[in-house]
């Protein structure tokens, strides 16, 4: 518990200072690729609740912070607070491969990644789109926004950990890229990928 007490809060830090800059413009991103600006989104893998918050702030979305660890919630909590948007945004605990909400109940579902995390891909994506309300719309993936954003970035990341960029090559590499693709694809599900210098990114739209 300690241990993932200290992740969670290390995460916290990192979003407010070397990752702060990519969360707006992702945001920015979503809202203009997707087109949804309004009703329920949810942030799956939200952590300290930085991509929610700043979609909350861009939008009129009511953001729910879908994360497995307690502790992140609490700072997701915490921060939710300072931003000043409590009566915009929710917390709930659950996982991405049993999420907690009624079918059809969603806009917009978002993820930076925590796919890259996920047990079983296949179950995760039926989940999403199980969730997603007709003509919802997901944004789930990788990346940093610009290409900038992210070679700035890995610069700050490797000198804290020189195995950094490596991880994030790992992630967004081809091989995982077509992994990912192949199981949206096996599954059906209408979609289109972005692969870009904003990163790697699977938009599913529910059929009507």
């Amino acid at each position: 518990m300690k241990k993932e007490s200290e992740g969670a809060g290390r995460m916290d830090r990192i979003a407010k200072t070397v990752f702060a800059p990519i969360y707006p413009v992702i945001a920015e991103q979503i809202l203009d690729r997707c087109g949804i600006t309004r009703g329920r989104c949810l942030d799956i893998g939200s952590g300290p609740g930085s991509l929610g918050i700043a979609l909350a702030r861009s939008s009129d979305l009511a953001v729910t912070l879908l994360d497995s660890s307690l502790e992140a919630l609490e700072i997701a909590e915490k921060n939710v607070r300072e931003a000043g948007l409590s009566d915009r945004i929710s917390l709930l605990p659950g996982d991405v491969h049993e999420i907690p909400l009624p079918a059809g109940s969603i806009d917009l579902i978002v993820s930076r990644g925590s796919i890259f995390f996920w047990d079983d891909l296949a179950r995760a994506f039926a989940e999403i789109h199980r969730v997603l309300a007709p003509g919802g719309k997901t944004y789930v993936g990788g990346g940093f926004g610009t290409a900038e954003l992210r070679d700035s970035i890995t610069i700050a990341m490797v000198k804290k950990n020189p195995d950094w960029k490596n991880f994030r090559d790992k992630n967004l590499g081809a091989d995982n890229q077509a992994r990912i693709a192949g199981v949206v694809n096996d599954l059906g599900l209408p979609h289109r990928i972005i692969n870009d210098d904003s990163g790697f990114w699977i938009v599913i739209e529910k059929e009507h």
